[in-house]
């Protein structure tokens, strides 16, 4: 648990929008972008997903991305637009906190792997690599990094940080393994999620830095927290939903003295309906922090399941809606991987209130 921060900066590439205003707006206006995909399930019928367009991302074959498996390359071309939106005015090398996948290889070389060493080669983007790390978590990564970034800057060791989360489900071998599960909505159970992808990343300074570069804040991200589920979706441990619980409860005992009940919730729905219930155990056991009347939102069903970069994505559309007006705080963001992560994230304006 840590918290304190103020959000400088966003960057998205998303199946919706080619950078993070574009994204924002699209997402409330409800829009929609799923499409047939060359690749075919296990009936030959093609996927249905919701993917980028080609002419929107970097050309193929970057040399940053050689030695990088074919859905680390998707990734990157994901990656970095999103990085240099989020990054623009940073004028000095800064960590990298990075939410990918579960289980693929980035995930195999802690703590920096060869992805993250890709990015900022081709990015251009100045990163400090000896703090950097990645969070090989999926769905929950983005905020299992984003909690790691704001201990750094609690803890006085950077004056910024960037956060981020990148993933991609376009690839064979994963869309195979969850239509095996039966997890993929088109041509199967409702039940279901459609797959997505996307690149999203913040930029984080400490109290005060927005005034200090002449730049006002987003938003405040008042307090984080993580948790661990035993009972995950592929263990044999019973589902009680205690991580995500956990995580909220850590999370909103935390925040300062009188901040008012979360009035919107940015939640890590897919379109299965696994997660509703770990939802109803989280705010049941919280619930007097809420207003009668809170607010949920669940932008998979604009963007699908966009993975590792889901919690990022929520983090800068709900800072977007605080900046504009259209979003009352403070707002609670909650993701859970398919194993044991969990995190959530509070925000607010960026101006403490009385």
């Amino acid at each position: 648990m840590s918290a304190g921060a103020e959000l400088l900066g966003v960057g998205m590439m998303t199946p919706v929008g080619v950078t993070a205003p574009s994204t924002a707006a699209a997402i409330r206006a409800g829009i929609i972008r799923t499409r047939e995909t060359p690749l075919l399930d296990l009936r030959f019928r093609p996927y249905i997903g919701a993917f980028v367009p080609e002419e929107y991302l970097p050309v193929p074959g970057l040399p940053a991305a050689r030695g990088l498996a074919v859905r680390e390359q998707r990734m990157l071309r994901l990656a970095l637009p999103a990085l240099k939106e989020a990054a623009e005015g940073l004028d000095r090398p800064v960590p990298l906190m990075l939410g990918l996948p579960e289980g693929g290889t980035a995930g195999k070389h802690e703590p920096v792997v060869p992805f993250l060493k890709a990015l900022s080669h081709a990015s251009g983007v100045a990163l400090d690599m000896e703090r950097s790390r990645c969070f090989p978590k999926g769905r929950a990564a983005g905020l299992l990094a984003l909690d790691a970034a704001v201990r750094l800057l609690d803890e006085g060791r950077v004056p910024a940080v960037l956060v981020g989360g990148v993933d991609s489900l376009l690839d064979p071998m994963t869309l195979a393994a969850l239509e095996g599960d039966g997890r993929i909505r088109q041509h199967g159970p409702v039940d279901g999620l459609i797959p997505g992808e996307g690149g999203v990343f913040l930029w984080l300074g400490r109290a005060g830095s927005g005034k200090r570069l002449s730049r006002r804040p987003l938003a405040r991200i008042v307090a984080t927290a993580t948790g661990i589920e035993p009972g995950h979706r592929y263990s044999k441990e019973p589902y009680l939903g205690e991580g995500l619980a956990e995580a909220c409860r850590l999370l909103l005992a935390s925040v300062p003295a009188g901040l008012s009940s979360v009035r919107c919730v940015y939640a890590g729905f897919n379109g299965e309906r696994f997660w509703a219930k770990e939802w109803g155990v989280a705010f049941l056991r919280s619930r007097e922090r809420f207003v009668e009347s809170y607010e949920i939102k669940h932008p998979a069903e604009n963007v699908g399941d966009p993975g590792a970069a889901y919690g990022p994505l929520m983090v800068g559309v709900a800072a977007l809606g605080l900046r504009k007006g259209y979003c009352q705080g403070p707002v609670l963001v909650w993701c859970s991987s398919d194993h044991e992560a969990r995190g959530a994230a509070l925000l607010h304006q960026e101006a403490p209130e009385g």
